[in-house]
């Protein structure tokens, strides 16, 4: 029997919604097919965005969004994407597959996704390419009110209003595709582009992200908060927010293996890789603190998830992926890790949103599914908004010689209605567990459940779309709390 203890009266921080965010970028079949068809299509749509895919984003609460990229942000010139469809220019996707990229879908196009969407927005600002103007005036474009050339385009394009811009990053993977620089010299740049993203509207102040680390690169997140944080302690180091980028692949960039066919060793060798997540949250909050004490600075994890060898037969530069049960326990350990360190993880966003790594939608034509780690979120979306409560799960290292994980993790919180909601994840592939869930000085009643579980290859396809999809959960309750026994590759939620 595995206890897991819960206080509701111990509030350990706020978790934030968009700790459950997602990322779409101009990259294969992500924009285009997979959110964006055009008014014209047979699929049905809704301004060009297919009504399918954001009925299924809804129904999952998607609380922001960020957009263009990625690589792709650091050679997107924004006003390539305005105006009549047919003026816009068009250019070669070099960073992804070599394809047309024909800018029908802008910044006014992502504003109506948004709005439709109902969720928030985060724009990814041009550093490697671009200039300190042209980042300033898409801001402009988007969020001044006033009389002003940008804003004069804005309306011309048929937007009256201005938008709200939620957040805004400065550059992307800047040690990186967004120009291999050093983190001193990007520091550097990042207090002088940012200081052009103009709060234009009272109503909207614009949280800024600095480019962060990629993965274990301490130094970078030291030097670029040293950097940006000198002379400037009034400004909290000009930031809101500082980027972190990790990704699970199981076994190398050159091979990182197979989505769908796998063995017990990469299972557990892919949890492992996803558990160190927490190491470098820990690590990367630690170099900060020296900086900002009071967590004034939130750690934005925007890009994170599985990364395999793409489907065969398809565009090695779409990235395009099979999602299984392994996918949605990585989804389920990255988002109780994320919980637990809301004091500092403010946002975090997977990669990415439809048909590219692991994404929480495929689509093929006018069909659609939703994968595994779909359905994790919409599980999950109960945390939103609640206040992290303090919690102990008792477990044991399972796993292979080499690869050894603990075989439970778990996050709990609690609504604004006083609603308790546990996510539990059993790691074992193979092994069921009894559990009893313990409250401090309260007493559990109407307890709801549900799950997701299957064998670890099982995964949805378009002729077989429900293979994995959630099921109620029933669980037996006493004096002492609840009781249940967890299956094997799992991923459950109780509310009481």
């Amino acid at each position: 029997m595995y206890n897991l203890f819960i206080n509701p009266q111990n509030k350990k921080g706020h978790i934030n919604p968009e700790l459950q965010g997602h990322f779409s970028e101009h990259l294969g079949r992500c924009i285009y097919e997979g959110i964006f068809v055009g008014e014209n299509s047979d699929i049905p749509n809704v301004n060009g965005m297919r009504k399918d895919v954001v009925d299924a984003l809804k129904e999952m609460r998607i609380p922001v969004l960020r957009w263009p990229g990625g690589c792709f942000a650091d050679e997107y010139h924004w006003k390539d994407g305005i105006g009549p469809k047919e003026g816009r220019k068009k250019m070669i996707n070099t960073h992804w597959g070599g394809v047309l990229e024909d800018n029908s879908f802008g910044t006014d196009e992502f504003m109506e996704l948004v709005r439709q969407l109902g969720c928030k927005s985060y724009i990814n600002g041009n550093v490697g390419s671009g200039t300190v103007q042209e980042m300033s005036e898409w801001v402009e474009y988007m969020t001044f009110e006033g009389v002003s050339p940008m804003a004069d385009m804005r309306k011309k394009n048929g937007h009256e209003e201005a938008y709200k811009v939620d957040y805004f990053g400065v550059g992307n993977e800047n040690w990186g595709c967004g120009g291999n620089m050093n983190p001193d010299y990007y520091g550097n740049l990042y207090r002088r582009y940012q200081t052009y993203i103009r709060n234009y509207n009272p109503d909207n102040k614009i949280f800024k992200i600095c480019c962060g680390a990629n993965a274990g690169d301490f130094d970078w997140t030291d030097v670029v908060m040293k950097t940006c944080f000198k002379n400037a302690e009034h400004f909290h180091g000009f930031m809101e927010g500082l980027s972190l980028h990790y990704y699970t692949v199981p076994n190398d960039w050159q091979n990182k293996g197979s989505a769908t066919k796998f063995t017990e060793e990469d299972w557990y060798n892919t949890l492992k890789k996803t558990l160190y997540m927490e190491e470098l949250i820990k690590h990367h909050t630690s170099i900060m603190d020296k900086y900002d004490k009071e967590h004034k600075v939130g750690l934005i994890v925007d890009e994170w998830g599985t990364w395999y060898d793409v489907e065969p037969g398809t565009n090695p530069g779409f990235l395009y992926q099979q999602n299984t049960m392994r996918d949605a326990l990585v989804a389920g350990i990255n988002l109780n890790i994320f919980n637990k360190h809301c004091d500092r993880v403010k946002m975090a966003n997977i990669a990415q949103l439809v048909n590219v790594l692991q994404s929480v939608i495929l689509t093929e034509g006018e069909k659609m599914i939703k994968t595994p780690t779909y359905y994790v979120f919409n599980m999950y979306k109960y945390h939103q908004d609640g206040e992290l409560v303090d919690s102990f799960i008792e477990c044991d290292e399972i796993g292979t010689e080499k690869d050894k994980v603990p075989n439970l993790t778990e996050s709990v919180s609690v609504d604004k209605d006083g609603r308790i909601h546990a996510t539990i994840c059993n790691l074992s592939c193979t092994d069921a567990y009894d559990m009893k869930i313990l409250l401090v000085d309260k007493k559990v009643e109407d307890v709801k459940g549900e799950i997701l579980t299957n064998k670890m290859d099982a995964h949805n396809t378009f002729e077989a779309p429900d293979t994995v999809r959630t099921e109620n959960f029933e669980t037996t309750v006493d004096d002492d709390g609840i009781m249940f026994k967890i299956p094997a590759c799992s991923v459950l939620h109780l509310s009481f």
